[in-house]
This record gives structure tokens, C-alpha cells and sequence, in this order.
């Protein structure tokens, strides 16, 4: 897997004909463990288009070969009983054998083992990271050398499972890592960004219930026209501040007329976290994904540490437990353990 920053588009195919792929000849028994990243989703002004990779937390997967053919889940720890062993109903099992079916090798045995190490409906991209570990392990086991980006297309049918909608600014950059920009969804076209090195993400996780299809749900179908031109200036601005490492036009670019506004409705006292994190020396401050996590960007970990540490004392203090983590960009995605 490439480590550096890619600034091209990356291509979607998944013709496992027209690339001659060669795999490995799996023995019963061999097994790989996978990690792969939580991401933060949107980044407040690019709803669906943009998002990127935080280094924690993240979902483990252990992938296993078995003679019988067929894929099975023996173990799934941390969910508290949510996540259904059933591999037609698992976003990380439907999307592993729509993989298996791409390369003709569903007569292979895998039995999967999921481990959730991060919350699920945080808005942190919860079902991304473990769909994104059992790909990886899969395609680790399988010896496919081809490019990451030929995994997106299963990605995204987890997502569809897991939402309702198939979009990939959560399971792009947990695959591809770095931050990610979808240009187009059809066809299929994805661009890693650059990002300043130093820029730092404090994230918190509230422990109450955004569930991400309800959340999309009461987004507006219309807006007004002014209200794109901001947002189009908005989306640009913060590109351009990726590529020139403009920490400040960044900040100033991280503006949102369109989603925020109505989601920041579910997530109590978004707007006293968002004062309490500028207060404080944040870039800015926007809803990771959904919600009902938020992020900020900051300068240095001390102050993304400094930030968490007063959202967390101010949610306590209305009786709201959290989670926090302060994490640079993660410009490896997926690894193996």
C-alpha cells in the first residue's frame, strides 16, 4: 500500500480479468488481524464528498481461511449484542464476498472475527472501519497486490447496508487514508488531498443515540441558490487551504448553511461546545459524520487535548458521558497487526 500523499485521481475499477491478478493459494487455517481507522466524515462543508482518517479508535477484524467455502462469523466483541453473526445482514461479510465474486473465488472458506473498538453510532464512521478491516484482511490473505482503490466499489456496498446509502467519504479515507475528496459517485472517481503535517483533530463522542438514517432524513431536499454559492465557496476554499497549507483559510473555509444548522439540533449544546473549542484554540469546530460526535481542527496536540478536556467537563456537566481522542491525520489507513 502506498504511504505517500496521492494527488491524482484514483481510479475505481474492480476487472480483476483485465489486471491478471494472481493469488495466493489459501491453506485452512491461516488467519491475518486487521486494523482499520475510524474517519471523520463531511468535515462540516463537504457533506458526502469529503472526509478523513483519525489514527483512534478503530475496528479489528480476525480473518480466517476454512475448507468449507462459504463466509461465516464465529465472534463479534463490542457491540453489546447489536450486530447481527447472520454474513447476509453483516455489512464486513456482504462486503467481503462481493469482493470474493468480483475475483471468481467464492468456493474460498473464511470465518471472520469482529472486534469493535469503537462506539457505533458515533458519527466516526463506526461500520467504515470494520467493513474496511475485513476487505483489507481478505485482500492481505488473497495476496491481491492491486491498488487499494480497487476495494471501494465493496466498501461502499457496506455502507448502503449499513445506511441506506451508498456514499464514500467514510469508507474512502479508512481505506485510502489521508484525507479524500469524492468528486464524482458515478462514475466512481476519488482524489486524495494533501494536508498541513502538523494539523491535529480532537474529537468527542457524547453518549447519546444519532442514528445515521434518521440523521440523513430530516436533511433539506432544496436550497437556496445563495446558499450553494457559500457552500461552493466554502468547499473550494477549503481545498485550496489543503493544498497551500493554510491552516487559517482552512479554518475560515469550514462553514456549513446547508447541513449543520439541522443537525446540530440532535446534538445537545453543539453550539456552547463549538464557543467553548474556539475559546480554546480551535481552527474550527464542526459535527464529525452524522453526529452525534463533534471534531475540531487545532494547531498542536496540546490544545486538541485542551479542547477535549472542556467538552468532556461541560457534557458531564449536563449529565452526558463521552469519549474523547486527539489524533493527526492518518495517512496509512488499514494495517495489519
Amino acid at each position: 500500500m502506498e504511504q505517500e500523499i496521492q494527488k491524482e485521481a484514483i481510479p475505481a475499477s474492480v476487472d480483476a480479468a483485465s489486471d491478471n491478478l494472481v493469488l495466493n493459494h489459501l491453506v485452512p487455517g491461516t488467519e491475518v488481524k486487521v486494523f482499520a481507522p475510524a474517519t471523520v466524515a463531511n468535515v462540516v462543508c463537504g457533506f458526502d464528498i469529503l472526509g478523513f482518517a483519525v489514527n483512534e479508535p478503530g475496528d479489528e477484524v480476525v480473518m480466517r481461511v476454512t475448507a468449507q467455502p462459504g463466509i461465516t462469523i464465529s465472534k463479534i466483541t463490542g457491540d453489546n449484542g447489536r450486530l447481527p453473526l447472520d454474513p447476509a445482514k453483516n455489512t464486513v461479510s456482504v462486503s467481503v464476498l462481493h469482493y470474493l465474486q468480483s475475483i471468481g473465488r467464492t468456493d474460498l472458506g473464511m470465518d471472520i472475527e469482529l472486534h469493535k473498538k469503537m462506539p457505533i453510532g458515533s458519527g466516526l464512521g463506526s461500520s467504515s472501519a470494520s467493513t474496511v478491516a475485513g476487505l483489507f484482511a481478505a485482500k492481505t490473505l488473497l495476496g491481491d497486490e492491486r491498488d487499494m482503490a480497487k476495494l471501494l466499489p465493496f466498501a461502499i456496498k457496506g455502507e448502503e447496508m449499513a445506511c441506506g446509502h451508498g456514499h464514500a467519504d467514510n469508507v474512502a479515507p479508512a481505506l485510502l487514508g489521508g484525507f479524500v475528496l469524492i468528486r464524482s459517485y458515478e462514475p466512481l472517481d476519488v482524489i486524495r488531498l494533501p494536508h498541513p503535517s502538523g494539523l491535529h483533530c480532537a474529537v468527542v463522542f457524547p453518549d447519546v443515540d444519532v442514528p445515521t438514517r434518521e440523521a440523513r432524513q430530516i436533511i433539506r431536499n432544496k436550497i437556496a441558490m445563495k446558499d450553494a454559492v457559500t457552500q461552493w465557496g466554502n468547499i473550494a476554499g477549503l481545498v485550496s487551504g489543503l493544498y497551500t497549507q493554510d491552516i487559517d483559510l482552512i479554518g475560515r473555509s469550514m462553514q456549513d448553511v446547508l447541513v449543520e444548522p439541522v443537525r446540530s439540533i440532535l446534538i445537545p449544546d453543539f453550539y456552547t461546545m463549538r464557543q467553548l473549542a474556539m475559546e480554546a484554540g480551535a481552527v474550527s469546530f464542526g459535527i464529525s459524520g452524522s453526529g452525534p460526535s463533534v471534531f475540531a481542527f487545532t494547531r498542536d496536540e496540546a490544545t486538541a487535548r485542551l479542547i477535549t478536556q472542556k467538552l468532556q467537563q461541560h457534557l458531564a456537566g449536563i449529565k452526558i458521558d463521552s469519549q474523547a481522542y486527539v489524533s493527526t491525520i492518518n495517512d496509512a489507513g488499514p494495517r495489519v497487526l
